[in-house]
Order: structure tokens, then C-alpha cells, then sequence
């Protein structure tokens, strides 16, 4: 009885065709860059490296002898060759047109193959393989140079994935993190809730802005989509929001001349908005709505109702039609505006989903942090299914020195 041969990763090699080895590879090469870790990427290549040629696989990353280490070992660490050894045959393989091995290694009866894993414009490591006794050929060089190559693209995708999310937290971060400031006769809570973990960032924002005569304006918006794209059009409408603020035009006229900028650039995607204009000495609150959901007013008994707002359509669509609604608040009231992450449901009719907000019922001597606080918990906003931003405001209590704050 004659022994079969037998290629590396188990397969006999007369069975193993061309067309089934390209499937055999193809197979592989999806098995490395399954998620956006480079740790787990590095394992999954030695992996599959050991799989393909037999023996242990390692990658060797990190600067200069000392901080060297080989990482994501797979099979038996005895047999890789010497750290020192294996960066003299990465600087060998550094220049141009230099190949990527077999480099045995010196005084050693098995040999070791360096893989540079690089692209174009960076380098990552390098994978080290080594076996004992049978020389790597330059097929199996050839095969883990393909191997290397996927997950040094992907490694750089995952780089530049993290590059790009920093980018848009730090302009997300900045956005929310610094809203105008409203008069001191007014209390104002915000909260922002991106969607799930791996959610770079939304469209929604709040904002609000001081004006003459004690009033303040309150904004929340939210720009469709997600992404670096959203986090650009929502920075846009909110720049456009604070110079038309400044003239000091009523909410719904507001609204109007968003929706004239927004249609002015083709590119700029479409926002539902609600504004609203707090104004202490009236006791009253102005409101226009763009596409949005109501707001809610909590009383002094914790009672939550919804304000109705007239509908207006979401701006940047050029149709205009919007129209203000004011409404009576008093210091005990607390106004509370949203997103629509906040209460919607996939698949739930949007009055259920309002109905279930109107529903929550506060401590009548909650502040605005602590409303915030009892409507996210309630209504399980950290598990939302959109991002979520939340603004709760409150007028105070008008005492003989109210008037010197106005302007």
C-alpha cells in the first residue's frame, strides 16, 4: 500500500486540481479581515497561513529590536527563529525590488520565510513562517504573499475606518458639546445618543440661541442619514440657523429661510426641525415645525402632554407652508423637545410611539437633568433604534432682579 501525498492543510494532491486549489485559496483569503480589529485580523492571516503551508506562523510588528515581539503565534513557538533575525530579513526585503524570501536563518536547520505585510504606502509587519524540516517553495511563497496582501488591504481599510470615525466624533463631539447659550432665565438640559456601538455618528442636534429681551431659542434637528455626510449637512444647517437667529424673526420665518439655503445646494440633504421661542415676560412659548415630531411639556404634577405643532415639510424640499403656534408656559412647565429616536419603534405606528412618551410620569420637583434622565431610562433610549438627542428647558421664576439679564 503506497502513502498519498498530501498537500499542506490536509488535502491529497491528486485530487486537488487547479481549479480546486484557486477555490481552495479563494476560501481562505475570506476566512482573513472578517472584522475591523487588526489583532484578530493578524490572527485569522496566521491562521490560515499554517493551514496552507504546515508549520508555526507568526506576525512581528512594533519599532526597532526592543519593543519587537512576535504577535498572534499560531502553532509552536519553539520553532519560529530569533526576533533579531527576523528584522534583519525585513530590512532586507525594505528596498526596491527586493523579493519577500525564503531567508534561511543562520546556524539553523529550519528554514524561515519573511512576508512584508504592506501596501502601496505603509507597512504593517511582517508574517514569519518556519517549519521543520522541508524548505518553503516558491509557490508557497507566492501563495502567503497573496495571504499577506488581504490582510494588509484590510488592515488599512480598518485604519483608515478608525481615521475617518475619530474625524467625525471629535466634529460630532464639538457640535454638541457647545450649543449657544440661552439666557439665565432659562434651565437647559442636552442629551445626544448615537445608535449601537459601532454607529459613527448621526444627523441630529440641538442648539439654542440667546436673542433680545430675555427670549431664548430652542432647535432640534435631525438630518437624514448617518456618517461623515450627515455630520456635514447638519453642520450647515446649524451654521445657517445661528445667522438667521440673529435677526431675530419668529420661528416659522425661520424655518423658512432654512429651507430657501437648503435648496440652494442640490447636494445638501433634507432635515425635519423644531424651533422653539421661550419668552419669560409673556409666560409663552412660540413653536414651528419642519417635518418633526411635537413637543412634550411636563407640569408641575409630572404630567407629560404633547404640544400640537402645525406640520410643515422637512427642509430643503422648497415647498415652505410653515406656520407658528404659540402656547401659554409658566415655571412650572418643563418643555421638552427631541429626535425620533427617542420614541420610535420599527413597525410601531408613530401615534402609539407618542402615546407611550405621554405616558411617562416625572417627580413633580424634578429638575431638567433628572427629566432627561427618567425619560431616556423609561423609554430605553441607550437601545434605540436611531440616534437620539433630547432638550429639556425650563423658565425661572421672574424676581425683581429677572431684568437685568435681558440683553
Amino acid at each position: 500500500m503506497t502513502a498519498e501525498s498530501v498537500a499542506p492543510g490536509g488535502v491529497p494532491e491528486e485530487g486537488l486540481g487547479a481549479p480546486s486549489r484557486l477555490t481552495a485559496l479563494r476560501e481562505s483569503a475570506a476566512r482573513i479581515g472578517t472584522t475591523l480589529d487588526e489583532g484578530t485580523t493578524c490572527a485569522e492571516l496566521t491562521r490560515e497561513a499554517v493551514g496552507q503551508v504546515g508549520g508555526t506562523a507568526a506576525v512581528l510588528r512594533g519599532g526597532g529590536e526592543g519593543g519587537a515581539a512576535y504577535e498572534a503565534v499560531h502553532g509552536d513557538p519553539a520553532v519560529l527563529p530569533d526576533v533579531r533575525w527576523a528584522l534583519t530579513a525585513v530590512r532586507e526585503t525594505a528596498g526596491p525590488g527586493k523579493g519577500e524570501g525564503p531567508y534561511p536563518a543562520p546556524g539553523r536547520a529550519r528554514p524561515a520565510l519573511c512576508v512584508p505585510m504592506a501596501t502601496s504606502e505603509h507597512r504593517y509587519g511582517v508574517l514569519v513562517c518556519a517549519r521543520d524540516p522541508a524548505p518553503f517553495t516558491r509557490e508557497e511563497a507566492e501563495l502567503l504573499a497573496l495571504l499577506v496582501d488581504r490582510a494588509a488591504s484590510h488592515i488599512r481599510h480598518a485604519r483608515e475606518h478608525d481615521r475617518v470615525r475619530g474625524i467625525v466624533g471629535k466634529l460630532q463631539r464639538a457640535l454638541l458639546a457647545e450649543p449657544g447659550r440661552p439666557h439665565p432665565n432659562v434651565d437647559v438640559a442636552i442629551r445626544y445618543l448615537p445608535v449601537g456601538q459601532s454607529a459613527l455618528v448621526g444627523g441630529d442636534w440641538c442648539e439654542t440661541v440667546r436673542l433680545h429681551f430675555g427670549r431664548t431659542l430652542l432647535v432640534v434637528g435631525d438630518v437624514m442619514g448617518h456618517g461623515l455626510e450627515a455630520a456635514v449637512d447638519m453642520t450647515a444647517y446649524r451654521s445657517a440657523l445661528r445667522y438667521i437667529a440673529s435677526a431675530d424673526l419668529p420661528p416659522h420665518r425661520v424655518l423658512r429661510q432654512l429651507d430657501d439655503i437648503a435648496c440652494a445646494e442640490p447636494e445638501r440633504r433634507p432635515a425635519t426641525c423644531l424651533i422653539a421661542r421661550l419668552d419669560p415676560d409673556r409666560g409663552q412659548v412660540t413653536l414651528a415645525g419642519a417635518g418633526h415630531l411635537p413637543p412634550a411639556v411636563i407640569d408641575a404634577e409630572g404630567h407629560t402632554s404633547l404640544l400640537p405643532v402645525p406640520v410643515g415639510p422637512p427642509l430643503g424640499t422648497g415647498l415652505g407652508g410653515y406656520e407658528p403656534a404659540t402656547y401659554p408656559l409658566d415655571p412650572t412647565q418643563t418643555l421638552l423637545l427631541f429626535t425620533d429616536g427617542l420614541v420610535e419603534h420599527r413597525g410601531e405606528d408613530i401615534d402609539q410611539s407618542l402615546d407611550r412618551l405621554a405616558g411617562v410620569g416625572f417627580a413633580s420637583a424634578a429638575g431638567v437633568e433628572d427629566i432627561i434622565d427618567t425619560v431616556l431610562d423609561r423609554l430605553d433610549a441607550r437601545n434605540a433604534e436611531d440616534d437620539v438627542a433630547v432638550l429639556a428647558a425650563r423658565l425661572h421664576r421672574r424676581t425683581p432682579h429677572t431684568h437685568d439679564a435681558r440683553r
